[in-house]
């Protein structure tokens, strides 16, 4: 058989081991809401088939496996002399030169590659649908209404959170040197934020999947989605910043914090604008063109251009989840005049089949990489820190900007409001994401194995609770204007 073919059969056989995954996420989940089960959602559900999946593929061994191990050898002594290697198969003899030394960290750096790619590839695929849903269907009179707070969170409250972290971890970190779990030169300060950094972030996929699920009171609705999606810019700024980070330099950098600054708002001012920029388009075409005329084609025409201001965003370098969610709100404020009722009704219902499906393939996803990533490293009093340091740093930026905010604000942010919104930090999609991009040290491998397992906890345990939660702090729940 060759190689190709080969290639073929196993592309097909992963398609549908998701799709099954899929089925078997969405007919459970059905079942326990039938029987007025609510403490499993479709994100936990498929975060544990994908972990059932991952332990069928890493403890079960193919045929496929047996073979690529025959024609595999390792040479240890390759970085030592000689520098020649004879190889003899069958009759032939085969004569290698080693012409370079080995990098230890090559088989990491091309794992970390190749599992960053396929996750680029889903995350564009499946991201967008769900973040445009979820703001396309947004009561944009109330996220108006809240947008300083949403900001408010979004941009202080994640920097409060990153160095709340940040420091937590590094104080469990400087026991574990104590303690001769790790090295002192293992997990340094800067390790340390960028944890805080990765996950600071809560994730608008898991919040959506939640609040929907819920039916929580609109302007708590808002707040927690409006802060979950706009602060993934910041996000994505801080662990650059980080990431760049020359531990030659001073602890404080003036110039290195205005390049932040900047940075930061240019991603998200020049993000708004690619979304806007794709919403001109979409409305000049449906308004001076029959488009309206085939439901089919108008609802195609607003898939592909809503979904490339998320590309577009990325490709640039911006943020390609505010891109969508800007690009969604004006959507639903400027171009829905322009189509026809049922292009309006598809649309709509386009939209929400593919964020539901993408909330199963990415956590399925997720879960699957748990089991199956080879370089996993589990500490676990960085663990336990990291679990500890998340409430601790929801608590100490939900509470102090809300009593700020409340100082401003005709309608009060309620105590109640803010318990939720304290516990409903759920980490996911997005953190993972910017955890997985380096792990080629063993500082970053825990990085990832933490921030995947503080995803399931925060999925499961904090989202399983949500709905016994609200109804002891008697928060008002109204249906979503879906």
């Amino acid at each position: 058989m060759g190689t190709g073919t080969l290639r073929q059969e196993n592309a097909a056989l992963l398609v549908l081991a998701a799709i099954s995954l899929a089925l078997i996420t969405i007919l459970s989940v059905w079942k326990l809401k039938r029987f007025k089960y609510r403490l499993v959602n479709e994100t936990g559900g498929a975060m544990f088939y994908g972990i059932l999946l991952g332990v069928a593929v890493k403890y079960l061994r193919f045929d496929g496996a047996s073979s690529m191990e025959n024609h595999v050898c390792t040479c240890p002594g390759l970085n030592s002399t000689p520098h020649l290697v004879m190889v003899n198969i069958s009759s032939e003899a085969h004569c290698y030169r080693h012409v370079g030394k080995m990098n230890p960290k090559s088989s990491l750096d091309s794992t970390s590659h190749m599992e960053t790619f396929d996750l680029d590839v889903l995350f564009n695929v499946f991201l967008p649908p769900i973040i445009f849903y979820g703001a396309y269907t947004l009561d944009q009179r109330r996220f108006i209404a809240n947008l300083g707070s949403v900001l408010t969170f979004a941009f202080f409250g994640t920097l409060i959170s990153c160095f709340c972290i940040g420091v937590c971890i590094y104080g469990v970190t400087r026991l574990m040197v104590l303690l001769g779990q790790a090295a002192d030169g293992d997990y340094s300060f800067v390790d340390c934020l960028l944890f805080g950094a990765i996950t600071s972030a809560t994730d608008p996929v898991s919040i959506l999947g939640l609040l929907s699920d819920l039916r929580v009171d609109l302007d708590l609705h808002t707040l927690l989605f409006g802060e979950s999606v706009l602060n993934d810019a910041v996000a994505i700024v801080l662990t650059r910043a980080i990431t760049t980070y020359d531990g030659a330099r001073p602890a404080f950098d003036p110039s290195a914090f205005l390049y932040s600054i900047g940075s930061f708002l240019g991603i998200l001012l020049g993000s708004f604008c690619m979304g806007f920029i794709f919403t001109v388009i979409t409305a000049l075409l449906t308004k001076l063109t029959r488009l309206r005329e085939s439901p089919l084609l108008e609802t195609s025409v607003v898939l592909l251009l809503s979904w490339s201001s998320f590309l577009s965003a990325k490709a640039s370098g911006l943020s390609g989840i505010v891109a969508v969610l800007f690009c969604g709100l004006s959507q639903a404020r400027y171009t829905v005049l322009n189509l026809s009722a049922e292009g309006r009704s598809r649309t709509k219902q386009l939209f929400e089949v593919f964020s539901f499906l993408g909330e199963i393939f990415i956590y399925s996803c997720m879960g699957y990489i748990l089991l199956t990533f080879p370089h996993h490293v589990f500490k676990a009093l960085f663990i336990s820190g990291a679990f500890l340091s998340i409430f601790i740093s929801r608590a100490c930026h939900i509470y102090p900007l809300s009593l700020l905010l409340n100082l401003g604000r005709t309608k009060k942010i309620s105590c109640s409001f803010q318990h939720f919104m304290a516990f409903a930090g759920l980490r996911g999609a997005v953190a993972f994401s910017l955890a997985v991009r380096d792990t080629t040290t063993e500082a970053k491998q825990t990085i990832l194995t933490t921030t995947l397992l503080l995803a399931g906890f925060t999925i499961w345990v904090l989202g399983a609770a949500a709905d016994p939660l609200l109804h002891s702090l008697d928060i008002r729940q109204q249906q979503l204007n879906r």
